[in-house]
């Protein structure tokens, strides 16, 4: 297995967007991944008004603008700042990287710690910027797949344990302690040369934990996120590798009647207190095959790929069992580990890895777009 290329550019946040092949992209990140109807209703206008219309849906449940332009940045700011839908202070707001169960209840034990969180960010040490936290405090864990370094979950006992990512057990905490336990190890971290490392699971390889945070208790068995075809705590709909078109959503959101709507980390999103409606162009069945597979936006959205990559991905996702990732270059954006299939855009062709990362060794190097199908058939 060979080693990740490093990554260009940075998050984007929506004070500090990144540049792409089809304009700046400016990340929205609700709180507790949670829009009121208003709020996505006036988010979907104001992508239409001041980007291309397109939303992308990321996978820390982040909602992303596509196509702003630099004249229409400081616009779109003043929507969503009038939405409520930004930080006061830009430092904070690229801060609130935190992730939470999105079947959350109101007054449960991941409302209350991710809100005691939220409020406490500017206590946060100097952190990576793709540092990020998990509030994953419902009746079973079901972010363990999702990218987080600090985890709090429901531990086999029944209880809460914080967990640093990494390792299989946590320690005991509780959901009025949890907040302050967080901030201790993320302490810990920046204290201890956690920058060098970049992410908890990488540090902890060689810096063992603090005694106060020494695990004891592996996490409960893990349930699952809201699919497609579920209905609590409203209707989910699937967006194929998260892309939206804002004005198809603002129509299912408005003939829905939801009151809000919940973003998952699995491209998805809830339409809370709402009614199924029909929904083209949105995944609605749970064994969609695009539900298995990953694509980055590819040539030409981005200057690193040489490839277009969803439309093929539609194309072969049915042809594959397990999962599909169609990467447009070796950093393989739009999966962070293996696939059972993973295609990797070089020069025009693709490099075949058969359970393995963008990165890793082909298992068939240079096949045209045209010819895959049929050497996905012959495997």
């Amino acid at each position: 297995m060979t080693r990740r290329p490093a990554a260009r550019g940075w998050c984007p946040g929506a004070y500090r967007p990144m540049a792409s092949g089809d304009g700046l992209i400016v990340r929205v990140r609700p709180l507790l991944a949670r829009l009121t109807a208003d709020q996505a209703l006036g988010l979907c206008a104001a992508a239409c008004a001041h980007g291309s219309g397109l939303i992308d849906l990321t996978s820390r449940a982040n909602l992303q603008l596509r196509g702003v332009s630099a004249d229409s940045h400081q616009a779109l700011i003043s929507d969503l700042w009038a939405l409520g839908l930004l930080d006061a202070d830009p430092a904070l707001e690229g801060r609130r990287n935190i992730l939470v169960d999105p079947c959350w209840q109101a007054g449960g034990d991941t409302q209350r710690i991710a809100t005691a969180l939220v409020a406490r960010l500017a206590d946060l040490p100097p952190l990576p910027a793709k540092f990020g936290f998990a509030i994953d405090a419902g009746q079973a864990p079901v972010l363990g797949r999702a990218s987080a370094d600090i985890r709090v979950e429901r531990g086999a006992s029944g209880g809460l344990i914080l967990r640093a990512d990494g390792s299989d057990l946590g320690c005991a905490t509780t959901a009025q302690d949890a907040a302050g336990a967080i901030l201790a190890l993320a302490r810990w971290f920046a204290a201890t040369g956690g920058a060098e490392s970049g992410r908890m699971a990488r540090h902890l390889a060689a810096h063992p934990l603090p005694e106060a945070c020494r695990p004891a208790e592996p996490p409960a068995a893990p349930g699952t996120l809201p699919r497609p075809g579920d209905g609590l705590p409203g209707p989910v709909y699937g967006a194929a590798f998260g892309r939206i078109d804002a004005g198809a959503l603002a129509r299912l959101l408005s003939g829905s009647g939801a009151g809000a709507l919940r973003v998952t980390p699995a491209r998805s999103f809830v339409l809370e207190g709402g009614t199924p409606v029909s929904a083209t162009g949105f995944i609605t069945e749970p064994d969609d095959p695009l539900l298995r597979a990953d694509a980055c936006p590819g040539a030409p959205f981005c200057a690193s790929a040489t490839v277009e990559t969803r439309a093929l991905a539609r194309r072969l996702a049915p042809l594959v069992r397990g999962s599909l990732h169609v990467s447009g270059c070796a950093k393989g954006c739009a999966r962070a580990g293996a696939a059972d299939v993973t295609l990797t855009g070089r020069d025009g062709a693709f490099d075949l890895v058969r359970e393995g990362a963008a990165w890793d060794a082909a298992t068939v190097p240079g096949v045209a777009p045209a010819h895959l199908p049929a050497v996905l058939g012959a495997l």
